[in-house]
């Protein structure tokens, strides 16, 4: 039986007025519909900085600024296990698109409970919020 491989993920933790931008993943996407912070996975020999910027403008069409790591979890999944990295990031202006997720929420904490959220973006939310 041959090891699972790692995946590493960054996702961006982007606040605004106690509210906090949520994406849902596409119906043809792995967890198809589930809930997470938007992001992404790492390229080869990319910051995390650039995986952010790269990924949240991909999905969203807006750039972030990251600045702090807020907590990192690994999860594993039936093939593989994602070291999930989440950044606090600040919204460089714009407003966000639906590009290439199914859609996305300003929501508070207190709402997170109303989505199904991707396994690995709900062990961080638990440790974000302090309730783990």
């Amino acid at each position: 039986m041959s090891e699972r491989p790692t995946i590493r993920v960054v996702a961006a933790v982007i606040e605004r007025e106690g509210r906090y931008l949520i994406t849902q993943r596409r119906p043809s996407a792995v967890l198809p519909l589930m809930w997470e912070f938007p992001g992404g996975r790492v390229e080869p020999g990319e910051s995390d900085s650039d995986a952010l910027r790269r990924e949240v403008d991909y999905r969203l069409g807006v750039d972030v600024k990251p600045s702090q790591l807020i907590s990192f979890v690994s999860h594993p999944y039936e093939r593989y296990v994602v070291d999930l990295y989440l950044y606090d990031c600040a919204l460089l202006g714009g407003e966000p698109t639906c590009k290439n997720v199914n859609a996305f929420q300003w929501a508070s904490s207190a709402e997170f409970d109303q989505y199904l959220f991707t396994p690995a973006d709900e062990l961080s939310m638990t440790r974000l919020l302090g309730l783990g």
